[in-house]
């Protein structure tokens, strides 16, 4: 039998036989590819995974005093503690200061997450604010005798567990998660996002800091806003209490830049900052991971930037040192027993007490009384992170 037309070279055979080999080899690159993007996709995320230290000495410390810890009241909400250390050791660290193998909390903020996610709540502590520090482990495995101090001994007596401590036994709140940046990650992550937009009222130049800045709206890179969250001498009063309102503001403006650019959901975007941040940091080994950090993330993700609140605990001068600070109460404790049982607070310019305007202490209850859940949230010095500072 003569060849048919499925047998010619140039039939219908041959071309079925030269698109079977092309869909084989499709496949095979196809497979060559995802098999390379999911190696590729491991190895970042084992750099990613490998940057982050856990902080297992705090994580031990912590469980030797379990019971004398807070229970917590609402499920699902959670407390953050942020902790910036000054320490000078590490990755240019030392121009900052002599390392003098010690550190203390330059800034330390308790985050409250809502349990259903759809606000925030970030209140400074002040270092210089007197507060009783539990007997800490040091470093060394030594351990310190309790003290009344300032809050910033905690830090550098025994590390993030003290600080912890500390500040579970000043609020009655539950730590559920802490995490520990230096100098160089928080240069790093402004870095990571171009830059992070703030307003000056007035030029700035402080040789001290590295600043030298026009008045007006300034887009500051990683170096000049480590600079301008740390002045003192030449922006505002030249108090702690300008500094940390400075603070607040620009983590308010970091927030905004970064929802506002769609870090989050854009990969490109957002693996600088991952790595960045994993570089830097060191948290309890809950959040000691990728998976952790995520969810920590898709938390804040979806909370609109204007219940993103700041403000400071409310406080006063102490009686006996006017260069340190004292809890204002019963503002303060009605403060604290509103994030323990998870329920809103406001934010707004100028001086406000625990009930509304006035000197910045709360109206006279009855001890002990606290307003009832729906009573209107009662309103703080603060800001928001949708505020924008030229305004």
């Amino acid at each position: 039998m003569g060849p048919g037309a499925g047998a010619s070279a140039t039939g219908a055979g041959a071309r079925r036989r030269r698109r079977r080999r092309r869909l084989r080899l499709a496949g095979l690159v196809v497979c060559a590819a995802v098999v390379a993007a999911a190696g590729a996709g491991w190895a970042v995320y084992a750099k990613l995974e490998g940057n982050i230290t856990p902080d297992e000495a705090a994580a031990a410390e912590l469980a030797r005093y379990e019971r004398e810890r807070p229970t917590p009241l609402v499920r699902g909400a959670r407390n953050i503690l942020l902790i910036g250390s000054d320490s000078r050791s590490g990755d240019d660290n030392a121009r900052y200061g002599r390392d003098s193998g010690t550190a203390r909390s330059d800034t330390t903020i308790l985050l409250h997450l809502a349990a259903d996610r759809h606000s925030a709540t970030a209140v400074s502590v002040p270092r210089d604010l007197m507060v009783q520090v539990p007997g800490c482990r040091r470093a060394d495995g030594s351990r310190t005798e309790a003290a009344f101090a300032m809050f910033n001994h905690a830090y550098e007596a025994g590390g993030s567990a003290c600080t912890i401590r500390t500040v579970e036994k000043l609020t009655g709140i539950r730590i559920d998660h802490h995490v520990v940046v230096d100098f160089h990650g928080f240069k790093e992550m402004v870095d990571a996002v171009d830059g992070v937009e703030v307003c000056l009222r007035e030029p700035v130049d402080d040789e001290a800091a590295g600043l030298k800045l026009p008045a007006g709206r300034v887009t500051l890179d990683g170096e000049q806003a480590l600079g301008y969250v740390r002045a003192r001498k030449s922006l505002g009063d030249g108090s702690d209490t300008g500094r940390m309102e400075r603070q607040q503001r620009f983590l308010g403006a970091l927030v905004d830049k970064v929802q506002s650019n769609h870090v989050l959901l854009n990969p490109v975007k957002l693996y600088p900052l991952l790595d960045a941040a994993t570089s830097s940091l060191t948290t309890d080994p809950g959040l000691a991971s990728l998976r952790g950090l995520y969810q920590l993330a898709r938390g804040l993700r979806g909370i609109p930037t204007e219940r993103v609140r700041f403000l400071t605990v409310p406080r006063e001068s102490y009686a006996r040192d006017a260069n340190r600070d004292q809890l204002v109460e019963p503002a303060a404790g009605n403060l604290f027993e509103r994030l323990r049982r998870d329920e809103p607070v406001a934010v707004a310019a100028g001086d406000y007490g625990a009930y509304g305007r006035d000197s910045g202490k709360s109206r006279e209850m009855p001890s002990g009384e606290l307003p009832r859940a729906s009573s209107p949230a009662p309103t703080f010095s603060g800001n928001t992170a949708a505020e924008d500072g030229c305004v």
